[in-house]
Formats: structure tokens, C-alpha cells, sequence
């Protein structure tokens, strides 16, 4: 008999008894779940996470749109620093983004790029056939295309070629007015940063503010094609505009290089402004850069961040303390040659012999430092001239970017230093000796002089207009105070111009031109603070003039370090040249010494191609002197170049098509006009001596061969002293 199975009884679960720690377990859970869902609705940060950011940023992109940059113009509006625009090309390959949105005809997309760019055909095609890429790239030549580039292949409007805009900055003139522009670069995000000069120190107002472009993204990160986007548009920056005349400045660069391959120093600096307003018309040093290529081996402007001992010239503002002091008679004397303080310190002239018992106006002609000794002694104290050196501007920072103290934005311009006390440092001081001064400083001390005591605020930021063309800075004159009577200025004016005619800034003469000036010479001090390098060469020769004398229109400031053999030969030509063309390009003439007419400024054309008969006469009927070289029918070479500016009587090159090279007559001709012309009929020179040709090597009208080179002997108009 077999047994029966049993039957299984399955209970419904609504049968099923579950025990009560389960229960409540579940219901703990359930509990919790429920607070946690209430406080993930209700709160905008979890554990410190926001969570609609959170999730924003999972589907969401934002793209940073970078403001343009503005640009540097000089005073008349021409560009000294601007943005360049430069394009990577890039191609869409995936067709999610749509059609007409991609690259469907890659052989023909190919083809075409390749034909307008120097990317290899073959290339392009490979990069283009990248299986599973949403985008790709053509490597070091399909990026800095040119606009030119880019708008022809834009033209074609090939599918799913695009291009990503990049900007760099440029310098169009190279090395030109380097320090005062600095220069700028591209951080890793591609916005470009001043990183030196007017480009740092103006980066927030150059930079503007940038937008952003927010849009839905999908999982690799690229924009959903056809979605919504939202965009902050970008604010440029704002244009700057400098006092500074690109024709004064191109005559200080010119004059610089040039006495760079005559002389030997270590540096040469000068300064230029106008002596009515106080804007600065040009501002160099021979050590200089090219910001395009940021070859720089000092990255402080020596004009403006460097102070040095001044030297002699500071004589000029002890002499006005003397006199505004109240207790100045130019004709009392004083003995010259040597003076001996109370601790036994001597002091002496520059000639310690001296020059006997002299008058202080003859003292001060001839750079006694004895006389200003006698001076401090008689009629000051060191409190009184120390006072009186920063009532001018001495011992503080200029502002020179701001016509502004208080809110100097050149954080680099040094204040120098007035830090004398005792008996010695202060008579020291009066001849420019133990204290620390720039150039712009003495720039705007020698304003006082030019404006019969009034004291001017120097600037170089003319002004400040924004990308909607409103001009949100201007700067103009401003008189900071009256620092010394007109005739104190007056007296001080016929004093310097004592030292031109009959003193020792005679070097300088230039009858006509109403030139006056102090020149100074300064000793170097070690850089342990010990005393003064003795070496041969170390002294820093120094200038401080205006012109012309009686209603002075530009004043100049410059230095030379280290001299060869301490010749002021390299100031002095510097000066010179400085002088002469300023005066010719701004009309500037005295009115005791010169009787001519104004010069009339003359613009150059390009001649090129034109009839040579035409256009000498049209450069005769301008009263300007045309010299032809070679005896063709059209002009194919000039000197100076197109849009150059010079003036009556000056002359101008012009080399024919039909040229039989023949040694011209040089004789009389100046360093620059011989060496002109000689370059231009492919002649090399050399040249002995310096200033105007008394002599050449080959005999006028000489037929000559390629190989053919001359030598110039050149003599100065005036005899070059060392003061």
C-alpha cells in the first residue's frame, strides 16, 4: 500500500504574519526616506553641494566670450599697441549635430582647404576621416591663419568647417617707445595680460569685462545642436590715447640708434616734453626692446623707475632756493677752487685750480661747485633747500600716468631719494651730489622755469575713451602751485643761457634756436653704499635745457652713463639732433636770434614710378631740395620714406631708373645727409671723425664698382669741451 502525499497549503499573503522588528524596520526606513526626499526638495545645498548647480552642470556649458582688448594710440590717433586677430581651423564630424552641421564630402572638404592653406591634401583628408570624433584639428598649420585665410575659406561655406578666434597682441612700430608700452601676453585660457608698462598698469581699464555663452551640452561636452543659449555679451576695454607725438618720438629713437654706432657708453636717456602743458612729447633709452619679441635685459624704465645722483644740473634749483631766499646778488663773489668744511672734508670745483675770486652768475656759468657751497653757507640752511627741492617735486613720485599723486598707477616709478643732514651731505647736495633724482622729475621741476614759477603737473595719458566712443578721461594742464617768482624764472633763464654762450654747455650752441641749459657731470656710487667707483669711465653726464629762451616751448632732460674716455660728444650729438628737428617739425623759432620766417613743415609723397622731372619740380616749388641720382625718367627709390614730415631747405633723395653709380660731391654735406645718399647708391662708408664732411676719398663724378667704398673725414661746427 503506498502512502498518499500530503497536499501543501499555500496561505495568501494577506494571511502572512510578519514579525514585529521587521515591521518596524520598515517603517524606520520609510520614515527616513520620506524626511529625505522633503529635505532634498526644500533645501538648496546638501552637504554643501548646491544641487541646482549640480545638476546644471551636468547638462549645462559656459563659455567664457573674452572682451576685446583696446588699443595704445599716440597723440594723433595711430596705433602703438592693438590686438591681432589669428583663427584655428576646426572640422565637426559627427552627425548628431545635423545636417548641413557637418562633414559629409570629405574628399571635397579636403581638397579645398588644402588649395588655400599649406595643410597637405592627404593630411587633411586623414584627419577628417577620424572614425567615432565629434571634432578634430589640423596641427601647427591650421592654426594663426590670417583673416585674409580665413574669410576665403569661409567664403565657401564648406559643411562643418568652422574656425576658433584668438587674439595677440602686437606692436606695429617694434621697438618704439618700449618701456612706457611694456607689453602684454596670453595666459593658458587665451586672455591676454599686461604683464609691464602702460599694459599693466592699465590692464583693467584695456581689459574690459568679459561675457559667457551658457548652453545645453551632451555627454562629451559639445553644444546640442538647435537648443536655446543664453549670452552676457562682452564689454571691450577702453581705448588710451598718450601725449606722445610719434614724429618727436621717432626723432629720439632715430637720434639714439644712430649715436649707438658712433660712440661708445652704457646708456643714454632722454626726455622731451612740452613746456607749456607738461605733456610728454617722447621718452626713450638706448637700452630698449622690441615688445614683439620681449628681448629685454632690464625691466625698469630708466626715465621713470631708475633714480641717479643728477650731477651739476641740480645746480639750477639750488641757485633758485638762493634767490628765492631773498638774499641772491649774481654780482657778490665768491673764492673759487677748493672749500674746506669743518670736519676737514674737501670741496672742490670740477677745476680744482678755480678760477679765482668769481661772481656767482659767473660761478654758476661755469659749474662751480664752490659757489653753491658759498651759497647754502650765506643764505640757506639744509632744511631750507631740502624744503625747497620737494616743493618742486623732488623726493616724491611724479604720477606721470595719472597727473595724479595719489593714485600713482605706475607702481614701479621710484620717488628717489632727499636724505641729506649734515653739514657735508647737504652742501653736497647742492650740486646735485648724495641724492637720488629721475628724469621725469627733473621734467617737471624745469616746468617752474619754462611757465615763470609755475609749477606743472607732467603726464603722458592724453586720454581715455570707451568702446562707445566716450571719452571717460581727459587730461589737460594743471598747475600744481606757484613755486618761484617770475623773476627768479627770468634770472634763472639768463643764467643757463650763460652757460650756451659763455660757460660750459658752449658744445651746444645752435644759433637760432634760443637754446639755454645747465649741464652737469655726476660720479657713480659703488653699490655697497661705500663711496664713489673710480673707475675711468664712471660719471654720468648730464642735461637739462629748454627752447627757446624767451617763451619756452619744449624742455629736455637727458643723461649719458659711462662715456668713453667720459666724452660728451654722445649727449651732445643726441641733443643736437633732438633740437633741429623738433624745432623744424613744430614750427619752434627764436624770435631775438633768428630773423627767417617759420619753417614750413612739408609732408613727403611716394614717388615711386612717378616722372622724375615732376617731381622735382613740385619738391622746388615746396622749397624743398631734390638731389637726383642717375639720370632715368621715373623715381625707384626715395629718401625719406613716405608720409615722413620735413622742412623747408632740408633735402630729399631720389634715385632714378636709369643709375651710372658716380661719386656724388659730399662736401659740406652732414654726417646723416652723406651717409644718406652714399647708402642709397649701395657705397659703403666710413666715416672718421664726427659732423660735416670736409673730405672724401674718391674724387666727385668718379665712375664706380660694386666693391667701391669711401671714407668721409668729418668736423664738428664746434669745439667739444668736457665740463
Amino acid at each position: 500500500m503506498t502512502k498518499k502525499n500530503k497536499k501543501k497549503i499555500v496561505k495568501p499573503i494577506n494571511q502572512i504574519k510578519l514579525p514585529n522588528w521587521l515591521f518596524i524596520f520598515i517603517a524606520i526606513v520609510f520614515v527616513f526616506l520620506l524626511i529625505r526626499a522633503s529635505q532634498l526638495s526644500l533645501q538648496k545645498k546638501i552637504d554643501g553641494i548646491n544641487l541646482k548647480e549640480f545638476a546644471n552642470s551636468r547638462t549645462t556649458k559656459k563659455e567664457t566670450i573674452l572682451a576685446k582688448r583696446a588699443t595704445i594710440y599716440d597723440s594723433k590717433g595711430e596705433a602703438l599697441a592693438q590686438n591681432i586677430y589669428s583663427y584655428t581651423l576646426v572640422a565637426y564630424l559627427s552627425s548628431s549635430r545635423g545636417e548641413g552641421y557637418y562633414v559629409e564630402d570629405k574628399e571635397y572638404t579636403a581638397q579645398k582647404i588644402s588649395e588655400l592653406t599649406e595643410l597637405d591634401y592627404e593630411y587633411v583628408l586623414k584627419q577628417l576621416n577620424k572614425e567615432n570624433t565629434y571634432q578634430t584639428y589640423f596641427g601647427s598649420k591650421g592654426k594663426n591663419l590670417t583673416e585674409i585665410t580665413k574669410e576665403k575659406i569661409a567664403s565657401l561655406k564648406l559643411e562643418g568647417i568652422d574656425f576658433i578666434e584668438s587674439q595677440t597682441r602686437y606692436y606695429p612700430k617694434g621697438d618704439f617707445l618700449s618701456y612706457i608700452l611694456g607689453f602684454a601676453t596670453q595666459d593658458e585660457n587665451g586672455k591676454i595680460i599686461g604683464k609691464m608698462g602702460l599694459e599693466s598698469q592699465f590692464n583693467d581699464i584695456l581689459t574690459g569685462r568679459d561675457g559667457y555663452k551658457l548652453f545645453q551640452k551632451d555627454l562629451k561636452g559639445y553644444k546640442i545642436a538647435n537648443t536655446k543659449e543664453e549670452v552676457e555679451e562682452a564689454i571691450d576695454g577702453k581705448d588710451i590715447y598718450l601725449t606722445i607725438d610719434t614724429n618727436v618720438q621717432f626723432f629720439i629713437e632715430q637720434a639714439l640708434n644712430e649715436v649707438k654706432q658712433k660712440y661708445s657708453f652704457e646708456e643714454l636717456n632722454i626726455v622731451v616734453a612740452d613746456a607749456t602743458n607738461g605733456k610728454i612729447l617722447g621718452i626713450s633709452s638706448t637700452t630698449s626692446f622690441d615688445p614683439n619679441k620681449r628681448n629685454i635685459k632690464n625691466y625698469l624704465d630708466p626715465n621713470i623707475s631708475t633714480a641717479i645722483e643728477p650731477g651739476s644740473t641740480m645746480k639750477i634749483f639750488s641757485y633758485m632756493a638762493a634767490m628765492e631766499s631773498g638774499y641772491y646778488n649774481g654780482n657778490d663773489t665768491f673764492k673759487s677752487g677748493i672749500y674746506t668744511t669743518a670736519d676737514g672734508t674737501e670741496i672742490g670745483d670740477w677745476d680744482r685750480k678755480g678760477w679765482g675770486d668769481i661772481t656767482f652768475d659767473k660761478g654758476f656759468a661755469l659749474s662751480s661747485n664752490t659757489g653753491v657751497v658759498h651759497l647754502i653757507k650765506n643764505h640757506m640752511d639744509g632744511k631750507f633747500l631740502k624744503d625747497y627741492y620737494k616743493k618742486l617735486g623732488f623726493g616724491s613720485k611724479t604720477g606721470i600716468f595719472d597727473s595724479d599723486t595719489s593714485s600713482v598707477r605706475d607702481k614701479k616709478e621710484t620717488a628717489g631719494k632727499l636724505d641729506f643732514k649734515y653739514e657735508t651731505e647737504v652742501l653736497n647736495a647742492g650740486f646735485g651730489q648724495g641724492i637720488l633724482t629721475t628724469s621725469v622729475q627733473n621734467i617737471k621741476a624745469l616746468t617752474s622755469i619754462a611757465n615763470d614759477g609755475i609749477l606743472l603737473q607732467p603726464y603722458i595719458i592724453e586720454k581715455i575713451v570707451d568702446a562707445d566712443g566716450n571719452v571717460v578721461v581727459q587730461n589737460k594742464r594743471k598747475e600744481l602751485g606757484r613755486v618761484a617768482s617770475k623773476k627768479t624764472t627770468d634770472k634763472i633763464k639768463d643764467l643757463m643761457e650763460d652757460v650756451i654762450t659763455d660757460g660750459t654747455g658752449s658744445n651746444y650752441r645752435m644759433d637760432g634756436y634760443g637754446l639755454i641749459a645747465k649741464t652737469g657731470t655726476a660720479q657713480i656710487s659703488s653699490t655697497n653704499g661705500t663711496g664713489y667707483l673710480t673707475g675711468a669711465n664712471d660719471i654720468i653726464r648730464g642735461f637739462a635745457g629748454m627752447f627757446p629762451k624767451e617763451n619756452p616751448k619744449v624742455i629736455i632732460y637727458a643723461t649719458l652713463e659711462r662715456p668713453d674716455k667720459q666724452s660728451v660728444s654722445p649727449l651732445v650729438y643726441v641733443v643736437k639732433e633732438v633740437v633741429t628737428n623738433v624745432s623744424k617739425y613744430l614750427n619752434i623759432y627764436d624770435a631775438v636770434d633768428n630773423n627767417n620766417d617759420k619753417v614750413e613743415n612739408y609732408t613727403i609723397q611716394s614717388y615711386y614710378n612717378k616722372e622724375t622731372e615732376r617731381v622735382v619740380s613740385s619738391l622746388i616749388n615746396s622749397n624743398i631740395t631734390p638731389i637726383v641720382i642717375g639720370n632715368g625718367n621715373k623715381i625707384i627709390r626715395q629718401y625719406p620714406s613716405t608720409s615722413s614730415i620735413v622742412s623747408k631747405d632740408e633735402k630729399v633723395f631720389l634715385v632714378t631708373n636709369d643709375l651710372v653709380k658716380k661719386m656724388p660731391n659730399v662736401i659740406g654735406y652732414s654726417y646723416k645727409d652723406a651717409k644718406t645718399l652714399l647708402e642709397l647708391l649701395g657705397i659703403k662708408v666710413i666715416l672718421n671723425g664726427t659732423g660735416y664732411v670736409v673730405n672724401q676719398s674718391i674724387a666727385a663724378d668718379t665712375v664706380l664698382d660694386q666693391t667701391e667704398e669711401i671714407v668721409l673725414d668729418l668736423k664738428e661746427k664746434f669745439n667739444l669741451t668736457n665740463e
